[in-house]
């Protein structure tokens, strides 16, 4: 729409560059052209716009195809005015010269007449064609015969209008024809997607078969693996049974060795101190025999010195006495060594006993001294190894 302003009686237009405008007075044309700017007075003027641009006219119609179908076909119509001189002069596009407004509907016109015309050749080649290659092949068909019905039709030239583009984006059915055209290739896809479903449940069936297979021939060889271990085990607990049974055996003897040399080491300890306690007893035997000795020579010396003395001194008074103390000092000397062989005689004895005693008594014997002379003891803890063999040498000593 042009740019009008006024002026003190005179009004000022300005057009745009896709509009060509046309300007008349008193039968005059002043002014014809696009984006034209000039003054006119509206009491005077007849103007003229006329769009250039080109212009989309989307057309939307109903048809019926050969097997009475109804389809929805829609289109787009690109257009434009190439002669403006002429379509001013067949079609109304005379404007207010105050307001620039069109007094008509002259696109309106030019639409209605692209509508029904391109409706017109749409519709006869869609009622030859049934729905089915309507669908297929349709949309190529009906824009090439609404592109050569325009171009062939007589009044689009002689209105001065060329066309640019046809163009045809769809043919649809009614809903229901549509939803029932699909039906089939929806089963059909549904039926691939089942099949598929199908082998890859197979597949997976397979697989899964496979996979148990393996893992049971997995058990399989973990149960033999098992079996191998636990026999190995067994082999290995025997082995180490008997193992520990020698060494049992090997620390038995060990043992027992040890027993028998310590009870050996023990009675010959015994013996050595029996030995020693006799030779002592000896010794000390012939020693108190000899303190006896000495002590009644020296008892009987003095007797016989003090018995001289008195008989000395008491010569007039004592020589019953004298005579009487001499036997006393005699009996006396001679009691003292009848002691003292006695003595010697039973040390002799003793010792002759001692020495014809076997090794046993005089380990007793041994034993009941160390007893007398050993400290309280309260208990005395022996090991059965030791008893053992203590035992088994007695058993063994005894048929001697």
């Amino acid at each position: 729409m042009a740019d009008i302003n006024r002026r003190l009686g005179w009004r000022h237009l300005r057009g745009a560059p896709t509009a060509h405008i046309r300007h008349h007075r008193g039968g005059r044309l002043l002014h014809d052209g696009p984006g034209l700017s000039f003054w006119y007075r509206a009491l005077t003027a007849a103007l003229s716009e006329v769009p250039v641009d080109d212009r989309e006219l989307a057309m939307t119609f109903h048809a019926r195809t050969s097997d009475f179908q109804d389809v929805a076909v829609q289109a787009t119509v690109t257009y434009r005015i190439g002669d403006p001189a002429l379509a001013a002069a067949r079609l109304d596009f005379s404007i207010d010269p105050d307001t620039g407004v069109w007094r008509g509907t002259p696109l309106e016109q030019l639409g209605t007449l692209l509508t029904e015309t391109a409706q017109q050749h749409a519709l006869d080649v869609l009622a030859r064609t049934p729905l089915s290659a309507a669908l297929v092949d349709g949309v190529a068909a009906v824009r090439e015969r609404v592109a050569a019905g325009l171009t062939a039709e007589p009044r689009l030239p002689a209105t001065g209008i060329e066309l640019v583009a046809i163009r045809v984006m769809a043919l649809r059915p009614e809903p229901e024809v549509e939803r029932a055209l699909r039906t089939p290739a929806r089963e059909q896809i549904q039926q691939e997607a089942d099949r598929a479903t199908y082998e890859r449940r197979a597949v997976a069936v397979e697989r899964e078969r496979a996979i148990a297979e393996n893992e049971l021939a997995s058990q399989i060889e973990l149960a033999r693996r098992e079996e191998q271990l636990v026999e190995q085990r067994g082999t290995n607990t025997r082995r180490e049974a008997e193992e520990q049974a020698a060494a049992d055996a090997v620390r038995a003897d060990a043992e027992a060795a040890r027993t028998v040399k310590v009870a050996e080491a023990e009675a010959t300890r015994t013996v050595k101190a029996a030995e020693a306690e006799a030779q002592r007893s000896v010794r000390l035997t012939e020693a108190e025999a000899a303190r006896s000795v000495k002590l009644a020579e020296a008892e009987a010396a003095r007797a016989v010195r003090l018995a001289d003395a008195e008989a000395q001194r008491t010569e007039r008074l004592a020589e019953a006495e004298a005579a009487k103390a001499v036997r006393l000092a005699r009996a006396e000397a001679e009691g003292a060594r009848e002691l003292g062989e006695a003595r010697a005689a039973a040390q002799a004895a003793w010792l002759r006993v001692h020495g014809e005693v076997d090794v046993a008594t005089l380990h007793a014997l041994t034993g009941t001294r160390l007893a007398e002379n050993l400290p309280q003891i309260d208990s005395v803890t022996i090991s059965p190894d030791v008893l053992t063999g203590l035992l088994a040498k007695l058993g063994a000593r005894e048929p001697e």
